[in-house]
């Protein structure tokens, strides 16, 4: 056997060879020394006269413990194995055979649950990516209950299973809004009525909003649920805007929602709730009363900001105990400063490193945390209709650029042919289409009359 190293020759540049080992140097010292002198050598016979009863007495101390144990039984030290039951194979037969088989342990295989389907309600009036970063980084069954137009059908139907529901924007009550989202927008105060009572709690997401995590991260978050908590949204209890009537406290683009106890509030007011003289009035109308007083000359109550976020707010400032927070992880937005300062890069950094570059956090629920993005939301990016289409993109020197453009570019140039290739043998694909669906009321309604 040989064996080499590896010389650096720039280390050494004034030798052809490397120095010489200091070990290789002190065995030609001791070489090159004269003999002992007798005084060492008897110095040394005190030493070795002295050390002979020590090592009787420790041999002597340790033999017997050793011989303790290898007289007694002998001792076997085996990994410990799941408590198991005698139970017999199909093909034992007689008494003996189990008798045997009592000394051996029955290796039960632990039962894995299959994951629990997420449920997802978006509402689509144009073609968007958030329903593609969910499949990409989904780890469970996903479902779909989608609001949409005729369009994002068309362009949906050829890319993956869903179930979509058409259904009327139109309903009784005050509400309106001059918000760019329009009167879709509108249509998130009506999900628990659209979608089948067989659907218990769902997510909402916005269209200018996608993962860049597991959806089960923000699903399990249900689990938070206070008893009465009904919906779970970020909070920004720091901000004032009286314009809005502080509206921006909150930010629907966002939400967990408990469908069942929506429904069982009554939220949204209806000609068919006011016509039953026995049932629990709807929650909605008190609640705008409350924070915007009674409906204009118009029959709809005005100076409402923000679209349906300003109807929600009315809703969860007038019943705190339905609101659950919902952690900023999942709310990284650009329309705060720089997205709380996270950004792409720097992947070594710790927790203390990646805090000093926190913004705006000061004075809310996370003061003391480290956002770690789970959802980006790329609102406040004036004069496109999709943020994936911003021409800030293509500015180098663009903050949101530069923090979160490659992120962008990923997520939109991920191909859905490759998203497209779950088992086939185990993979079951519904596709519905459900036109004119009969709203909540409308159902309560048709059963009054019956």
């Amino acid at each position: 056997m040989s064996a080499y190293t590896i010389v650096d020759r720039e280390a050494y540049p004034d030798h052809s060879d490397p120095p010489e080992s200091p070990w290789r140097t002190r065995v030609a010292f001791h070489k090159n020394r004269h003999a002992p002198s007798l005084k060492r050598i008897v110095s040394y016979s005190y030493l070795v006269l002295l050390a002979i009863p020590l090592l009787l007495v420790f041999r002597h101390l340790h033999g017997t413990a050793s011989s303790e144990l290898t007289t007694s039984e002998e001792v076997v030290i085996r990994p410990p194995v799941a408590p198991y039951h005698p139970v017999p194979p199909v093909s034992v037969d007689t008494e003996e055979d189990l008798e045997e088989l009592q000394d051996e342990p029955l290796l039960i295989e632990p039962m894995v649950e299959p994951p629990h389907p997420l449920t997802f309600a978006l509402i689509m009036f144009s073609m968007i990516r958030r329903v593609k970063s969910i499949l990409m980084y989904t780890s469970a069954p996903v479902n779909f209950h989608i609001i949409c137009d005729d369009a994002a059908q068309n362009y949906l139907e050829g890319r993956f299973a869903l179930r979509v529901w058409q259904a009327r924007i139109k309903r009784e009550g005050a509400i309106a809004t001059d918000h760019s989202a329009g009167v879709p927008g509108l249509m998130k105060l009506f999900i628990h009525e659209i979608l089948p009572t067989t659907v218990k709690k769902a997510i909402f997401l916005d269209t200018d909003a996608m993962f860049i995590s597991d959806p089960v991260l923000l699903w399990n978050q249900f689990d938070d649920f206070g008893p009465e908590a009904a919906l779970s949204m970020p909070t920004h209890f720091d901000q004032i805007a009286p314009q809005w009537h502080n509206a921006n406290r909150i930010c629907s683009c966002v939400m967990l929602l408990d469908l069942e106890k929506l429904r069982k509030l009554r939220l949204m007011d209806s000609v068919y709730y006011r016509e039953d003289p026995t049932g629990v009035p709807a929650l909605a109308p008190a609640a705008f009363r409350a924070l915007y007083g009674p409906p204009g000359e118009s029959g709809h109550y005005e100076d409402v900001k923000l679209g349906d976020q300003g109807y929600w707010w009315a809703i969860v400032d007038h019943r705190r105990e339905l609101l659950q927070h919902l952690h900023f992880d999942y709310e990284v937005s650009s329309c705060l400063v720089r997205m709380y300062g996270t950004s792409l890069g720097d992947d070594g950094a710790d927790e203390e490193r990646a805090k000093s570059g926190q913004w705006l956090l000061d004075n809310t629920e996370h003061e003391d945390d480290v956002i770690l993005p789970k959802v980006l939301h790329f609102n406040c990016l004036d004069g496109t209709p999709r943020f994936f289409e911003w021409e800030g993109w293509s500015d180098p020197d663009n903050y949101l650029t530069q923090n979160w453009g490659p992120a962008v570019f990923y997520h939109v140039g991920v191909k859905w042919l490759w998203l497209n290739q779950g088992p086939k043998d185990v993979t079951t694909v519904t596709m519905e289409t459900v036109r004119d669906v009969v709203f909540a009321d409308e159902q309560f309604g048709r059963g009054l009359s019956s």
